[in-house]
């Protein structure tokens, strides 16, 4: 198998390097030469797409949900991937670098800012609740557990990196977006145009995905630096950071995954958890476990009406339609990332990991954050709101952190921990798209050099054209989503299919 894993993984893909990397060059020309155009056309797509896609797109995540716990809890879940006995990472260390990954893809800029929207303009499936009210509370912090909690994570490398790891692992498949696919159409998915285009497109979607906190980092670490320390919130200051950013990126992908990724990742789980607590022994900590214990307990209660609520369609395209469109984006990849970082583990440790154990740790990281926010809010109307109104998502969470003890520590800490969540995602997906391209889980410095730079210098053209061309690249995130969704639709029946193989194969089906 070694042998014809090999064949398939030594070269670079220049078809899926050069489509992906062209169209995406291509969308930065076109922002450059006419803006308005980017935006006319970004919005009809995106329009179109959550129109004919998202009642789909909300199917597939709960779908995804339920079928990954069956497999986890059944028979299936006792199949170890990858022929190894022992993990090549600790649970820890494991665990941060999947958490460290998609948190940095925006749950720290959203978990200030979403609970306090909703907080502020109760979701239109909690009618008769009046905003800004204690009533508001639960809906407001439930909505957001809904949009990053279970269903969220369980489109991120759970079915997917089921299948993933058994077409590269067990059948030599190369590690790329493609291999989704061996189950259905076999090896002949290595050299035609249906194979290159599910690797180009899976890049460009994910890629978009990170590109767009990227320059969202250095508007909000612009604004941060400007609240706490008087410098300019200008571009200068935006460019200054997004180099930096992507010096550290560039240097923590080059180092690898045992290296830079891992250190980075669990440095800052560290400082995320040194934070909460903090803030649980020295904010509205009882607020905090009280909202957390009823909000979860409403979040459960009204789970499958949350999930499939489809009364509001312009809500539900500037909400969950956008955040499904965006993680749909990441999903190919993070089968790709888990798939390389899960070697050795069970179907059932992989599935719990990331469709239960991250959305209670992520849910529960909202409620610090926003439900500070709206703890405050409660006591002093205005006090965040209307940073919020004003400066946006980067303004809430200073406003936030600022009225915590210890604020001139705290509020950089914060700031710190927001880089360093953006830093994980850039070099993990950097890392990633490499491995995509080239078929390998250790692939060449120079492609992982490329990639990081590339996203980072996308990001930074995009803040200096301004004019909301990184929300239009947010945008543009939910239409490269619709053919990333359909890849992912036959792994709901696949990853079952090749679980039971497995089971066969290793002998477990006996009773």
């Amino acid at each position: 198998m070694s042998n014809k894993k090999q064949e398939h993984t030594s070269k670079i893909d220049w078809p899926v390097f050069g489509l992906s990397g062209g169209l995406l060059v291509l969308f930065v020309i076109a922002a450059f030469w006419n803006i308005d155009a980017v935006k006319t056309f970004v919005n009809s797509g995106f329009a179109w797409s959550s129109k004919y896609f998202g009642a789909f797109w909300q199917v597939l995540m709960l779908l995804h949900f339920l079928v990954g716990l069956y497999i986890a809890f059944s028979r299936y879940g006792n199949v170890r991937l990858g022929f190894l006995e022992k993990p090549e990472l600790s649970t820890f260390k494991w665990l941060s670098i999947i958490m460290a990954t998609l948190l940095a893809g925006g749950g720290v800029f959203w978990a200030a800012a979403e609970p306090m929207y909703h907080f502020l303009t109760v979701p239109p499936m909690h009618e008769g609740i009046d905003a800004k009210s204690q009533a508001a509370i639960m809906p407001a912090l439930a909505q957001s557990y809904m949009h990053w909690g279970f269903l969220a994570w369980a489109i991120l490398g759970t079915l997917s990196a089921v299948v993933m790891m058994y077409g590269h692992y067990h059948k030599g498949m190369p590690m790329k977006p493609r291999t989704l696919l061996y189950p259905i159409f076999g090896e002949k998915l290595n050299n035609n145009i249906l194979g290159t285009l599910v690797d180009a497109f899976s890049i460009i979607a994910v890629a978009a995905g990170t590109i767009g906190p990227i320059g969202f980092l250095g508007l909000q670490a612009s604004y941060g630096l400007s609240a706490l320390f008087g410098l300019p919130d200008a571009f200068s200051t935006q460019l200054a950071i997004i180099i930096a950013l992507v010096i550290v990126t560039t240097i923590s992908a080059v180092t690898g995954l045992h290296k830079g990724i891992q250190a980075l990742s669990n440095f800052n789980v560290r400082l995320a958890i040194g934070l909460i607590f903090f803030v649980l022994l020295f904010g509205p900590g009882g607020f905090i476990i009280d909202s957390f214990v009823s909000s979860f307990g409403f979040y459960a209660e009204n789970f499958i009406s949350i999930s499939t609520f489809r009364g509001d369609t312009g809500w539900l395209g500037s909400w969950t339609v956008f955040f499904w469109g965006w993680f749909i984006g990441y999903g190919p990849m993070m089968a790709i990332l888990v798939s390389r970082i899960s070697r050795g583990r069970t179907i059932r440790q992989i599935i719990m990991a990331v469709a239960i154990i991250a959305p209670l740790v992520t849910t529960f990281w909202f409620t610090v954050v926003g439900g500070s926010g709206i703890f405050y809010e409660l006591q002093n109307a205005g006090s965040v709101s209307e940073q919020l109104n004003n400066g946006g998502m980067p303004a809430a969470m200073i406003a936030i952190t600022e009225q915590l003890p210890l604020a001139s520590i705290i509020s950089p800490l914060f700031l710190l921990l927001t880089i360093i969540f953006v830093i994980t995602t850039g070099d993990s997906m950097s890392y990633t798209i490499a491995m995509a391209v080239s078929g390998e889980g250790n692939p060449k410095v120079s492609l992982r050099v490329f990639w990081s730079i590339l996203m980072g210098s996308i990001a930074a053209i995009l803040l200096f054209i301004g004019e909301g061309s990184i929300g239009s690249l947010q945008s543009f995130i939910v239409v490269t989503a619709v053919p990333v969704s359909i890849l992912l639709l036959p792994m709901l029946w696949l990853a079952p299919k090749v679980s039971n193989e497995l089971l066969h194969e290793q002998g477990l089906n006996k009773d």
